[in-house]
């Protein structure tokens, strides 16, 4: 990537993230013959998905992997301009956006935000690789059907674990809440009796990740669980946005236009980093939805140019 020294190689459009809104992303734009590049920074979550089989069109399941790769190639066969690396800063110009890569610099009328969120896993030994072999597991909307009837825990510090927990009752009889944060309140602890949850209170010290399964130590012995979910919240990646202005929700996700356009015009958002169902198949939609307006408002300010 080279150094730009002025503006004359103004692009239509830069996404940053390369997971599935921004390949989705770059697609639609190559399909509008716009000119955008893509930067990846190699940190989509979705690499960690062992198998999903929620995603439409794959009834035999699909690899996040698989699938980044499936969406990287068809970006690519519509032109798409993929680069890795990190975006340190985006900077409002009178004609568009510098975006600085380390120490180079793209300059763009558009950029789209395809950013993500950090997961936050618990601190255990071999969280990593269980979320690979799908022991630990972060999203139930995503694969909580695989997990029918076994033995579930979900490993939670606040109000998020109770509603997680509760809601993996539809998929089990064997749901426990592992509460790991400060004092509950006896209201929180009857809702989650009345939904049919069991409670431990307990540290993440009680816990261990063995081979295909968790165990949890207690002064009453050893339990053991099939799955186990993270409820311990997540960070969206929105600091480029909130260092322009960009308005953001109580969670820290942007705020968008039902276009997908955050409060700072000419900065999309699509993806984890936008308020709402973290979902590849919702990503994938936002993301088309923001090309589709940027390749618009595009549209329209050539004619006005040309009339």
């Amino acid at each position: 990537m080279n150094t730009q020294s002025n503006q004359t190689a103004l692009l239509d459009a830069v996404i940053i993230g390369a997971g599935p809104a921004g390949l989705t992303a770059a697609s639609y734009l190559g399909r509008f013959h716009r000119k955008a590049l893509l930067i990846d920074s190699g940190a989509s979550r979705a690499q960690w998905i062992p198998e999903s089989h929620n995603i439409p069109g794959f009834p035999r399941g699909i690899g996040g992997p698989v699938l980044l790769s499936e969406l990287r190639e068809q970006a690519i066969r519509y032109g798409a301009d993929i680069r890795p690396g990190r975006v340190d800063a985006v900077e409002r110009l009178e004609r568009g956006f510098r975006v600085r890569v380390g120490a180079d610099s793209v300059f763009s009328r558009f950029v789209l935000l395809a950013t993500g969120v950090q997961d936050h896993l618990p601190e255990l030994v071999g969280a990593e690789e269980a979320v690979l072999r799908s022991l630990l597991r972060i999203c139930p909307i995503c694969d909580a059907f695989e997990a029918t009837g076994k033995r579930i825990a979900v490993v939670g510090s606040g109000d998020h674990g109770d509603r997680e927990a509760m809601f993996l009752r539809t998929y089990s009889d064997h749901v426990t809440l592992i509460h790991v944060g400060n004092a509950r309140s006896a209201d929180a602890d009857r809702a989650l009796e009345n939904a049919g949850v069991a409670l431990i209170e307990t540290s993440l010290e009680a816990l261990e990740i063995e081979s295909d399964r968790l165990a949890l130590r207690t002064s009453d012995g050893l339990s053991f669980f099939d799955v186990f979910y993270t409820a311990l919240g997540c960070t969206p990646r929105n600091h480029l946005a909130k260092d322009l202005g960009a308005s953001v929700d109580e969670n820290g996700a942007l705020r968008v236009s039902p276009h997908q356009q955050t409060s700072v015009p000419g900065i999309y958002a699509a993806g984890d980093n936008v308020r709402g169902l973290n979902q590849i198949v919702v990503a994938a939609a936002e993301a088309a939805v923001a090309a589709t307006d940027i390749h618009n408002q595009l549209r329209a300010a050539h004619q006005l140019a040309t009339d």
